[in-house]
């Protein structure tokens, strides 16, 4: 049986580590204690094989991951709040919440940049080099995004908690032992990073928009709305390829295509001290400790 690949997220002032039928969230509270929460987890695929075929199983796997996400974040952000201010969100409250994330980030990385596109590539004649400047916009747009959030208390702590989960995640797939002496010389950036993922993203869709648009100069409008369908088909090639590089034996020259998503993690990740590290390593042991019975990987 095949080592299991696990992944996970920072939540506020822990960490979230996913296994195959089991998440565990970490979280230190304010009297320096930690508690654990554990949930078993059912991906939709294992009652519908077809969605964990390949170009298929990113986008089934980025929803999931969102859901789950929601709820360790909640959970985390339960332990810091009086009884009475405590929620539990509901399912619709949980379509409610990630459709209006999702809306913003349309408005963001997809209605912006295009109406951007508009305004510049007026004065271009390359179809071509119109939509990579669009896919450049995107980029900045994100990187400024990233930079800007990273300046607020409360996220560097949480960035911390995001690279003390990387530093876990890399010395168990060295197979050393989980102690804080151990995870600390590790690094705090990771391939399957979800940063990565989403660079990769933003990069490939400007090839595969060109692909599918078959190079035509398309008005504002129909732009927004053929990005908005290619959202699956991009997600899920950028799974694929996030796949492939984080495979131990992946050739160097896919390593060398792999370093724009990790740069950014220089950005969404902080060398984590001592405490945050043991958090994350109570959160990974207590879901190896579940269940280590799959080899699908996770984006971390």
């Amino acid at each position: 049986m095949g080592k299991f690949y696990y992944g996970g997220q920072a939540v506020m002032e822990g960490v979230m580590m996913r296994g195959p039928k089991t998440i565990s969230i970490a979280v230190r509270k304010e009297d320096k204690s930690l508690i654990v929460h554990k949930e078993d987890v059912t991906s939709i695929g294992e009652r519908f094989p077809i969605l964990k075929k390949p170009f298929i199983r990113g986008t089934v796997s980025l929803v999931e991951s969102l859901v789950i996400g929601m709820k360790a974040l909640t959970f985390s952000a339960n332990q810091f709040a009086s009884e009475d201010e405590q929620e539990e969100l509901s399912p619709k409250e949980m379509v409610l919440t990630l459709g209006l994330s999702f809306g913003l980030a349309i408005l963001l990385f997809v209605v912006l940049p295009a109406f951007l596109t508009r305004l510049i590539g007026q004065y271009m004649q390359s179809t071509l080099l119109i939509n990579f400047v669009e896919g450049l916009i995107k980029l900045v747009l994100f990187l400024l995004y990233i930079v800007g959030i990273s300046f607020l208390s409360d996220i560097k702590r949480f960035f911390q908690y995001h690279g003390a989960e990387h530093k876990v995640i890399n010395a168990y797939e060295a197979g050393e032992e989980l102690t804080v002496e151990n995870v600390r010389k590790h690094s705090r950036f990771h391939m399957r990073c979800g940063t990565n993922f989403i660079t990769i993203v933003l990069i490939l869709n400007i090839f595969i928009f060109t692909l599918v648009t078959g190079g035509a100069r398309l008005a504002f409008f129909p732009r927004v709305g053929a990005h908005l369908l290619l959202i699956p088909v991009v997600a899920g090639v950028s799974y694929e390829v996030l796949r492939f590089l984080g495979k131990e034996d992946a050739p160097n020259w896919a390593k060398a295509l792999a370093r724009p998503g990790l740069a950014t993690q220089i950005i969404t990740t902080r060398e984590p001290d001592d405490s945050q590290i043991e958090t994350a390593i109570l959160a990974l042991k207590e879901v190896m400790g579940a269940d280590q019975s799959s080899n699908e990987k996770a984006i971390v």
